[in-house]
């Protein structure tokens, strides 16, 4: 025999259907408005600049024409027809069509593969170091190019390289050499581009992976050194293991940007040199010279759609890869 207690408690009536309604409607509660309304500026911001210009994809199917003394709607829909899939096909109608997506894809990779290794050592270096004061140094003082635009650092780099005045043609010319006119050298500006981006780059990167470090438990190194674990085998057996996850999120959005580069990189930091077109004409670069010199919108949207439909394909593709290899780590 159960005791009166249990009794009481196995014979106590089920739940009736209408109260469980009512708790269901009740979902929505006052600490749930409060986080709407945190939430909500930033819901605004994507509503507006994320979500309202996607409307501009119609662009892309039409030989837009601006209807003089009309607005943006009567150009849109009265003034410009529909051309279907014509405006893409200014891209692959290039005579540098294959010179333009091997830059465009040839860089990314090499970004992505330096984006993964380098902002991940200096992060475990920097966590490492017993002193927290120069720790804080070398992690503002790499931290600081990302907030220069690529406007202010093309200046440092003409500083550098430029013909006249340039402090290494002057560094050439005290060693009794000629003067190297880096604007028109194909050969150097891969490097020197690779060079800016990571320099650019870097420590935001190191940041992110930081703050994955300092979430990190502790006990789990003061274990591994009570077993005799080298600072090497605690990176590789602790630290490397619990970054996977970040290090593959990271992996995956930036695969979905391999057919976008940086426009200031190849445009501004280069001052826009003729000469070296053959290393530096990506496909945002030549969308915006196509612009320029043709004023045809259309073109612009088609490559935007382009890139974007491009990349969503590279982020699933990626995602389901990684998932194979890894299900803990992906984004679902």
């Amino acid at each position: 025999m159960y005791p009166a207690s249990s009794r009481d408690r196995f014979n106590r009536s089920p739940i009736s259907a209408g109260s469980v309604g009512k708790r269901k409607k009740r979902r929505f509660l006052l600490d749930d408005l409060q986080l709407v309304m945190l939430s909500l500026p930033s819901i605004v911001w994507y509503v507006m600049f994320c979500y309202v210009p996607l409307f501009g994809i119609v662009i892309a199917f039409k030989n837009y024409k601006l209807a003089p003394g009309k607005g943006f709607i009567y150009s849109l829909f009265v003034r410009s027809k529909w051309v279907g899939l014509k405006n893409f096909a200014f891209l692959f109608k290039s005579p540098d069509v294959l010179i333009i997506f091997r830059n465009t894809i040839g860089y990314n990779l090499i970004f992505l593969l330096i984006g993964l290794v380098l902002p991940v050592t200096l992060a475990i270096l920097i966590s490492h170091m017993h002193s927290r004061r120069l720790a804080k140094t070398f992690q503002t003082a790499m931290f600081l190019p990302h907030f220069l635009s690529w406007v202010v650092i093309s200046y440092f780099v003409y500083a550098f390289l430029s013909t006249d005045r340039g402090l290494f043609n002057q560094l050439l010319r005290s060693m009794g050499k000629d003067p190297v006119t880096w604007y028109q050298q194909v050969k150097y500006w891969p490097f020197f581009l690779v060079f800016l981006n990571t320099w650019k780059t870097m420590g935001y990167s190191m940041v992110v992976y930081l703050a994955s470090l300092s979430g990190i438990d502790h006990s789990l190194y003061e274990s591994a050194v009570i077993d005799g674990a080298t600072k090497w085998q605690q990176v590789k057996g602790i630290t490397i293991p619990l970054l996977r996850p970040v290090i593959s999120i990271l992996f995956i959005m930036n695969v979905g940007h391999i057919f976008n580069t940086d426009f200031g990189l190849f445009y501004q930091a280069t001052r826009d040199s003729n000469s070296l077109a053959s290393v530096t004409e990506t496909i945002d670069v030549y969308v915006y010279k196509a612009l320029m010199e043709r004023s045809n919108y259309a073109f612009a949207s088609a490559s935007g759609l382009l890139q974007s439909v491009l990349g969503c394909i590279m982020i699933i593709s990626t995602n389901y890869l990684v998932k194979k290899i890894d299900p803990d780590s992906g984004f679902f």
